[in-house]
């Protein structure tokens, strides 16, 4: 049978454009559909937007601390509304570049919502088109909760558009998102309450990490109540009033509720029943090389059941052009991938967490390298605090299984560190290693 296509996308986000451009340079056919912004949610409601934030937040306390280090600084002012321009400048002009990237591999970009009518046809505007192959990367959304009142709430989405800052924030949920967030408006002088249904903030990462981030975040005034469940939200004369639950029962007044719980696969309206598309848990299954159920039909990045990372939906992309337009199959190993919180301080991690590694191979057979002590920059700043750096090792071999940081720069630090992690790094290897000096990094090598 002739396609009107030998590779279909829906999504142009970042798995999905690299996949596009990677099957084009093989000589495909190949479409990309996008209903939204080209450069999905990473670039225009997501990591691009909030990395921004964080840096200007960061000026916030570097003007703080200037006075420390002999700077006047006399008049410290923000205006959000400016910086929302320069932000949006910076976003457009990453929009038209990979647009630009589009056309000079020969991809064809069609703006407009694509559904799938059969296995090899999708429906786009006022047409059908055949492919031979279709990839879904169509990512994923901010989730809510179930609760009276959630209309009045806005999740990250809505966050980079706001009119102006507010002065009282709750942002339900204390993963990545959240704790970036509150970090970034508690620098802006908002009021911030982090509210969280767990025992503890960023689930998933190791326990010291979390401890030491939630230290950080109070010490620079940001209320943080876990085991904590928020029950109503309802307007008042005074703003909107949260009706709480658990550790914390006082009733809390906001001008902004952010809903901050996570994410979930925007599979709404695809069209995946009459394709053939099994998903489970909300989440499109996927084999090893991102196949559906569906012979012919693949998916890669938040979609899945997968790491729902921006760089993962990157390399998933590659992996599915070279398996199936450059004849050489190959798939993602997710055993190693870093991860980095970007709040203030900074946490970033890379490997097993110590209680993966225990719950894996045994409480006898780990042990622990951990270091915490106060960088220069610290002892004069207005926040000051302690890094943290900690290994974890298999006691017999002292092969490093994982890597974790909670300080000044922690993301560049583990992604530099990353490589060595994945190629099997042992204790001895750091310690036989000079450092730079003075540097946070060098305390690796001790």
């Amino acid at each position: 049978m002739q396609y009107d296509y030998n590779l279909f996308i829906i999504g142009a986000g970042p798995g999905g454009l690299a996949a596009a451009k990677r099957a084009a340079k093989y000589g495909a056919r190949v479409a990309i559909a996008e209903q939204h912004h080209i450069g999905g949610v990473c670039v225009n409601q997501g990591c691009i937007s909030k990395k921004s934030m964080v840096y200007a937040s960061d000026f916030a306390r570097l003007l703080a601390s200037a006075g420390n280090w002999g700077w006047q600084v006399k008049h410290q002012t923000f205006d959000w509304q400016y910086f929302k321009a320069v932000r949006d400048q910076e976003v457009a002009r990453l929009r038209e570049r990979h647009q630009a990237a589009l056309i000079e591999a020969g991809v064809e970009l069609i703006p407009e919502k694509a559904i799938l009518i059969d296995p090899h046809t999708i429906h786009v505007s006022d047409r059908q088109i055949t492919a031979e192959k279709i990839l879904l990367a169509v990512g994923g959304q901010p989730m809510q909760p179930q609760l009276p009142g959630v209309e009045y709430a806005v999740t990250s989405r809505e966050m980079f558009g706001l009119e102006k800052l507010p002065q009282r924030i709750a942002i339900i949920g204390s993963g990545y998102i959240g704790v970036e967030f509150a970090s970034i408006l508690r620098a802006f002088e908002v009021e911030v309450t982090l509210l969280e249904q767990a025992d503890t903030i960023l689930h998933g990462f190791d326990q010291e990490v979390q401890q030491a981030v939630r230290s950080g975040l109070l010490q620079q005034g940001i209320h943080s109540f876990c085991n904590t469940t928020v029950k109503e939200i309802a307007p008042g004369a005074a703003g909107l009033q949260l009706t709480l639950d658990g550790d914390q029962t006082q009733p809390l007044t906001v001008d902004t509720v952010l809903c901050a719980i996570g994410r979930t696969p925007n599979l709404a309206g695809l069209g995946l029943e009459q394709a053939g598309v099994q998903i489970q848990d909300g989440a499109v299954t996927v084999d090893a090389y991102s196949r559906t159920s569906q012979a012919n039909i693949f998916a890669i990045g938040d979609c899945t059941n997968r790491l729902p990372l921006t760089p993962v939906a990157r390399a998933e992309g590659h992996a599915f052009a070279e398996t199936e337009f450059g004849n050489h199959p190959c798939h993602i190993d997710y055993t190693y991938v870093p991860s980095a919180v970007f709040c203030r301080p900074e946490a970033a991690a890379i490997g097993m967490t110590e209680a993966d590694a225990r719950d894996k191979y045994g409480d006898h057979a780990i042990q622990c390298h951990r270091t915490e002590f106060e960088p220069l920059f610290s002892r004069l700043d207005r926040y000051p605090g302690k890094a943290m750096l900690k290994l974890v090792l298999h006691r017999s071999t002292s092969k490093v299984l994982g890597v974790h940081v909670v300080s000044q720069d922690a993301a560049e630090m583990i992604q530099g560190i990353a490589i060595a992690i994945k190629r099997g790094i042992t204790k001895p290897d750091f310690d036989e290693m000079i450092g730079i000096h003075p540097t946070l990094a060098e305390e690796f090598f001790h």
